[in-house]
């Protein structure tokens, strides 16, 4: 449904974009219906077999984008993407079904136009490639006619999105109380308690204490799953000093890797516009004078800072801005500075000067580099000679004597941290060291930087309880840590009726009150929820928002620290400023689609119900096992 719930635009677009990825990309799908050209129906609106494989790669594609490895079939079924994806389909197939039923549709022209305005489609002069078109669809096995159909119900689909969501917007009162929510501000002292704090320190236990903790708390002492693996393996490294290299094969590296070596000054810069010059320049005075950083104008425009970031950028990148940025001597804001987008502040973030390395300084490093290089084409040239040997039955240890291939053994462990320069720190391992069985014959496998290894389980070693006399000084460090926050917190209970009987004092306070009066607290002004506070956990400040009224005192267990925590005044939102009113807008931007989106996912849901859906499982299970 979520694809369903984007605002303003059709689903097309995505499906064109997909489709230009996949087709660009080597990654045409093949026909998958083996015979059989439907996996479900909704009514009469069918899914064909191309359509939930062409779907169930997409997401498969996009995970492996996102993750930044393959994501494997037998992984995607972990995941649960073939349901997800089966879902999507049938969610789409009934709304079709229901414009096909109460008479829904667009015409030609629409169909035409857009497909026509498509960026999948267009050629180097920006309009409409007729070439390209046919070309994409030809390598996703698409015909004009099937995929403008999908475009027609894609549309029909967006029609109903409109009629059921359009109009829907969320209450005055509750915007309002959300943004008060928001931009509600509190003063608040804390203080942090440590163990000087302590009328004693916290002395050691005896031994009986230790060992009832280390049996009490075996899961902190327990050695984790230990696999005992044997493996041979070679790298460019080790291949690197018998690799002869002349001048040219270092000229030819400096030149394909020029960027590494002459670079203009460069800034790390983020970009935050703004709506006129005069709002930006009322920000920059805020910011010059202090009374807010550049950050809290970028989350009250609800944005992040990953959002306004432009990376590092020369100064022909930033066009009008280049003088105004590249003037500034030392990171900070600079603006207000006119762009294309409108007047905007600029938070250099970082001043990098230029580089330039000339080939004669970069000769010896270019060497190295150079050498693993050819190392690395001579073990894929050499990759099929060990791969022969092991599917001719010889074992790692053989395969070491009669290749250049380094033999080893390694106790691995999915928690450890591997030695620098080890076979387990390659991601490519650990990925084999995970998976692998006693029962698996060993295979050649690829490292990242051109290495490649063979690899045998001989054993597991389960999870066991490491032996008291082995652990001592961790148990008593935990046991220490334990008692110290435990004791901390005690105290912390007693300041804080302390300080509560300061701020009401009765009969019987004046003890108390007289002890806290040597309290030093830390106070906050003006926090809003939003807020960062440097050196201290979040859980302050979200404790500071739980308190009820001015005088509440709190204890703050942060795990490791604790602290006390006295809530002073409550600020309620002024709604009518500049700021709060584009918050306003914001939260009711948000709040309608949010409302619109779920409005339409019951639409849809109830239309599902309300249709016959058939699921040909056998089709679906085919198709799992063909897609890689």
């Amino acid at each position: 449904m979520s694809q369903l719930r984007t605002k303003g635009k059709s689903t097309v677009v995505w499906i064109l974009l997909g489709l230009m990825v996949l087709g660009l990309g080597g990654f045409g799908v093949t026909s998958f219906s083996g015979g059989t050209t439907e996996v479900g129906s909704v009514g009469d609106t069918k899914i064909t077999a191309d359509e939930y494989a062409r779907a169930l790669q997409n997401q498969m594609r996009s995970l492996s984008q996102q993750t930044g490895q393959q994501i494997t079939m037998a992984q995607a079924q972990q995941m649960g993407l073939p349901a997800m994806v089966q879902g999507q389909l049938i969610g789409a197939a009934a709304l079709a079904e229901q414009a096909r039923r109460i008479g829904v549709s667009v015409g030609d022209e629409k169909v035409a136009q857009t497909i026509m305005q498509a960026g999948a489609f267009q050629g180097p002069n920006g309009s409409f490639d007729r070439t390209a078109y046919s070309e994409i669809l030809r390598r996703e096995r698409l015909t004009e006619a099937d995929f403008e159909k999908t475009v027609r119900d894609d549309e029909s689909r967006l029609i109903l999105q409109q009629a059921v969501a359009d109009g829907v917007s969320a209450p005055a009162p509750m915007v309002d109380q959300t943004a008060r929510w928001l931009l509600q501000t509190r003063d608040f002292s804390w203080r942090e308690l440590t163990e000087d704090d302590l009328a004693e320190p916290v002395a050691d236990p005896d031994e009986a204490t230790l060992k009832a903790w280390h049996e009490a708390n075996g899961d902190r002492f327990t050695a984790p799953e230990t696999r005992k693996i044997s493996y041979a393996w070679i790298n460019p490294d080790m291949l690197s000093g018998e690799v002869q290299l002349d001048e040219a094969a270092l000229r030819d590296v400096y030149d394909r890797n020029i960027d590494q070596f002459q670079r203009p000054e460069r800034r790390m810069v983020g970009r935050l516009v703004f709506p006129t010059e005069a709002d930006a320049q009322a920000a920059r005075d805020q910011i010059d004078a202090g009374d807010k950083p550049f950050e809290a104008f970028v989350v009250e425009r609800g944005l992040t800072l990953d959002d306004i970031d432009l990376g590092e950028v020369a100064r022909d990148e930033l066009g009008q801005a280049a003088d105004a940025v590249f003037a500034a001597e030392q990171p900070g804001v600079v603006g207000p500075v006119q762009t294309d987008l409108g007047p905007a502040l600029f938070s250099v973030n970082a001043i990098l000067d230029p580089v330039d390395i000339s080939f004669e300084d970069a000769r010896d490093d270019l060497r190295g580099e150079a050498a693993l290089s050819r190392a690395a084409r001579q073990i894929q040239d050499r990759a099929s000679d060990y791969e022969d040997l092991l599917a001719g039955g010889a074992t790692l240890e053989e395969l070491a004597e009669e290749t250049e291939l380094q033999l080893g053994q390694v106790d691995w462990t999915a928690e450890g941290s591997p030695e620098e320069g080890s076979i387990a720190g390659y991601e490519g391992f650990r990925e084999r060291a995970a998976d692998i069985t006693t029962s698996d014959f060993p295979q050649l496998f690829e490292l990242a930087d051109g290495g490649v290894f063979a690899m045998r389980l001989d054993e597991i070693v389960p999870p066991t309880l490491r032996p008291f006399d082995e652990v001592r000084d961790e148990v008593l460090a935990d046991w220490k840590q334990a008692e110290l926050q435990r004791r901390l917190l005690d105290l912390a209970s007693e300041q804080r009726l302390a300080a509560v009987a300061e701020t009401s004092p009765g009969a019987d306070a004046e003890p108390q009150a007289e002890e806290t009066a040597a309290l030093e607290w830390n106070s906050e002004t003006d926090m809003a929820r939003s807020d960062y506070m440097r050196g201290l956990p979040p859980q302050i400040l979200s404790q500071a928002f739980n308190l009820a009224e001015p005088g509440d005192v709190s204890v703050v267990d942060a795990g490791d620290r604790v602290f006390v925590l006295r809530l002073d005044q409550i600020t309620d939102a002024d709604l009518s400023s500049d700021d709060a009113v584009q918050i306003v807008d914001s939260v009711q931007s948000r709040l309608n689609q949010s409302l619109q989106g779920d409005i339409f996912e019951y639409y849809a849901r109830h239309v599902q119900h309300n249709s016959k859906v058939q699921i040909n499982q056998q089709a679906i299970n085919a198709i799992n096992a063909q897609v890689q």
